[in-house]
């Protein structure tokens, strides 16, 4: 297999980044309201943040230019967006990368935690979880999050069409309308074309297949993990006392859940 380094795994990032934005135009003011939380949410210079579906680490390396005492682990299981993370950041002090399935019970004994984490983030992944799975990985973060800690999760998260329909329906086309103002000649590359573009690459084709291999988006589509009510309930349901959406623009939130004091953690 072709070696990949680390200026053409920046490049990648670069690539993936931008077919982010055009997708998410408010991505970065998301990143910066999340980080913001953490910082003022943990009320500590050196806090311990897990990144939940970390891809390629965009927001973990934001976090840390932000506060480089951090320690952050990212967690994923896509081996692409992993091998580019390691590759592109590997001198980026206070950053880890762990490769596990957040489907299977029990990964975050393979952490090697020695103290409760602070805050676990997320950006655009956690949908792609079925409802089932999503509630187990919300309980099991609060295991490992110290009593107070904090749960944020960046995405787009739907309204259920059966509660409230009409309010569903115009909130789909409010993004839509807003997407064809911004890029009326369409996006230049879309996320599928990216990872078109990376299964072509010969250095990357390799990573793609295991990808494919591992089955990494099973369940992506058509999941009720896209609906707010479903993550509300599932964050309820894992002991986070409040929960509630911290910034918006539209269906783009940033949703928080701060976790009950009575709970057993980690550390």
């Amino acid at each position: 297999m072709p070696e990949l380094d680390r200026d053409a795994a920046r490049a990648w990032i670069e690539r993936w980044d931008r077919q982010q934005e055009e997708s998410l135009p408010d991505r970065e003011d998301r990143f910066t309201a999340l980080i913001d939380a953490v910082e003022e949410g943990t009320g500590r210079p050196d806090p311990l943040v897990l990144d939940v579906g970390c891809g390629p680490g965009s927001l973990a390396v934001r976090l840390l230019a932000r506060l480089p005492r951090a320690t952050v682990i990212g967690i994923d299981a896509d081996p692409v967006s992993l091998t580019l993370g390691r590759l592109a950041y590997q001198d980026v002090p206070g950053l880890r990368f762990a490769d596990l399935d957040l489907r299977l019970p029990g990964w975050s004994a393979r952490l090697g935690l020695t103290t409760a984490a602070d805050a676990a983030v997320s950006t655009t992944a956690l949908h792609w979880l079925p409802e089932p799975d999503l509630r187990a990985l919300y309980a099991e973060l609060a295991s490992v999050l110290r009593p107070g800690g904090l749960l944020l999760d960046g995405d787009h998260f739907a309204l259920d069409a059966k509660e409230s329909p009409t309010l569903a329906r115009l909130d789909l086309a409010l993004r839509r309308r807003e997407d064809r103002r911004r890029f009326p000649g369409g996006h230049p590359e879309s996320w599928h074309a990216w990872w078109e573009a990376a299964a072509a690459d010969p250095p990357l084709a390799g990573y793609v297949a295991e990808r494919r291999r591992r089955r990494v988006d099973a369940g992506h589509h058509d999941s009720e993990s896209t609906q707010l009510a479903t993550h509300v309930e599932a964050l309820r349901a894992a002991g986070f006392a409040e929960v509630g959406t911290l910034w918006q623009r539209g269906d783009n939130r940033l949703l928080c859940g701060v976790l009950g004091t009575a709970l057993t953690t980690t550390g």
